[in-house]
């Protein structure tokens, strides 16, 4: 089987139908030159080229040969910088998982500037709670996920990305009842949906520690494990829910936003610590460190 070097020797004379500038122009001597082009043609059973003292033409098979012979140098030239770009993780896909809190605001941010940074890499995006997410990323089925702080193992690493208010989500026939700026101690006693402990276990653990800490006892209704759930329930007058704020960006007829008087919530960016994709390895370098410093 002939060779891409003997198809770049043999395009060059076929494009300037002379072996001294094909030759200047690879940057070769003719004595070798002429060896690629016979050793071709003896791979291709089929004279190419006529020459002579004062001029060099392509025989029948040599015109048939040479546009395919161009395709194929395209087609190598094509592949060689696909496998670059890559390497540098330019081309390529990245995996990401996201909480439905992280869909309404964190998301739409970290697939903007990969657009904007890699337009070339193809995202699959799936929405799944953050003990799933966690479950998906030991599997290799993740690159990164999106998900509140969960308790992970060291072959894992988070990454805090972003920082919200807690905000109250209340009936507005009630918002009277309540206080401009709520603490944790104004839901003591008072109807409450709460999150699931197991759909939506990160969320449910830091509020029933934050509750425990506070002393405070909310009268829980429903354990819901689904945000836009739980701001139907709300807006149904079953009791008050708190969300966080880049949640709040779902918009219910009939309920009011409070921003709370208590310690914010955060969101990070968990990934393989020996994952090589090299699209990880680039958004980690370039564009997780953005997130970190806004």
């Amino acid at each position: 089987m002939f060779e891409i070097s003997q198809l770049r020797c043999f395009v060059a004379v076929a494009e300037e139908l002379h072996f001294g500038r094909a030759a200047e122009r690879l940057n070769m001597t003719q004595p070798p030159l002429s060896r690629q082009i016979r050793l071709l043609e003896h791979h291709v059973g089929a004279q190419l080229l006529e020459r002579n003292s004062r001029n060099v033409r392509l025989t029948a098979a040599g015109r048939a040969f040479f546009p395919e012979a161009a395709r194929i140098l395209r087609m190598a030239e094509e592949a060689a910088f696909a496998a670059r770009r890559a390497a540098k993780g330019e081309q390529g896909s990245l995996a990401i998982g996201f909480t439905s809190a992280s869909g309404y605001g964190l998301l739409p941010e970290v697939v903007g500037r990969l657009r904007e940074r890699l337009p070339d890499v193809s995202l699959t995006l799936k929405e799944l709670v953050s003990t799933v997410q966690v479950e998906a990323l030991n599997a290799g089925q993740l690159d990164i996920g999106l998900m509140r702080p969960h308790p992970v193992n060291n072959e894992l690493e988070s990454v805090l990305v972003a920082t919200e208010s807690l905000m109250l989500a209340i009936h507005e026939r009630e918002a009277d009842q309540w206080p401009l700026e709520p603490t944790l101690a104004c839901l003591h006693g008072k109807p409450f949906v709460m999150y699931s402990p197991h759909e939506a276990r990160p969320f449910y653990q830091m509020l029933t520690e934050r509750f425990a800490r506070a002393g405070v006892v909310p009268d829980v209704i429903e354990h819901i494990g689904q945000i836009h759930t739980m701001l139907a329930l709300v807006r149904a007058g079953m009791g008050a829910a708190l969300i966080a704020e880049g949640s709040s960006r779902l918009k219910f007829d009939g309920i009011v936003m409070r921003k709370m008087a208590t310690e914010p919530v955060h969101m990070v960016c968990t990934y393989r610590r020996d994952n090589d994709n090299p699209v990880l390895q680039l958004f980690k370098n370039e564009i997780l460190p953005t997130f970190r410093e806004a």
